[in-house]
């Protein structure tokens, strides 16, 4: 999995939003641009042709969070 401490370095690409690691789907969501970035292996892929777009559940989860 991803270093939780390589998180206060990353953003995402398309928005320069902070990411949210979603361990269980393994992937980094980004509220601000509304994407998911795929982790292979451990490793992001911050590319935008790579990312899914969030459902409006998705989102929302993110927006209640603490």
């Amino acid at each position: 999995m991803v270093d939780r401490s390589l998180l206060n370095f990353l953003v995402c690409p398309v928005s320069g939003g902070p990411l949210l690691l979603k361990s269980d789907l393994r992937e980094l969501w980004c509220l601000k641009s509304g994407l998911a970035y795929p982790l292979n292996e451990g490793i992001p892929v911050l590319l935008k042709q790579a990312a899914r777009c969030l459902s409006s559940a998705e989102r929302a989860s993110l927006q209640e969070a603490p």
